[in-house]
């Protein structure tokens, strides 16, 4: 699937994580956005970074769109993630507050 299906948020995201470009990741969150990683919830700027430093970025993930769905204002990405920690089928959903990232559940399948 083309990442041009991707809303215009959520397609700069999957960019940025796949660049490796950790300032821009952090740039979609508001200040206490947060990302539940498997049930491990990292709440604000610092832990949203720390986790992305080991977990995302840090562990080179690579995130390969399979399916989209939108539903008002939340988009769940089933993907193929390939990363130093886990690689497998992942789905991730994204409640989005505009242009930021709300919340961000991450979950394998």
């Amino acid at each position: 699937m083309s990442s041009s299906t991707l809303p215009p948020p959520v397609d700069r995201f999957v960019q940025a994580v796949t660049q490796g470009d950790p300032q821009t990741f952090l740039s979609f969150f508001p200040k206490d956005g947060v990302v539940i990683d498997s049930g491990w919830r990292f709440a604000g700027h610092d832990a949203v970074r720390r986790w992305s430093d080991r977990e995302l970025i840090g562990a080179h993930g690579r995130m390969t769109v399979k399916k989209v769905e939108q539903k008002k204002n939340v988009v769940t990405v089933r993907a193929d993630w390939k990363s130093n920690f886990y690689t497998g089928p992942a789905r991730f959903e994204f409640v989005l507050d505009g242009e930021q990232v709300r919340q961000l559940r991450i979950k394998g399948e």
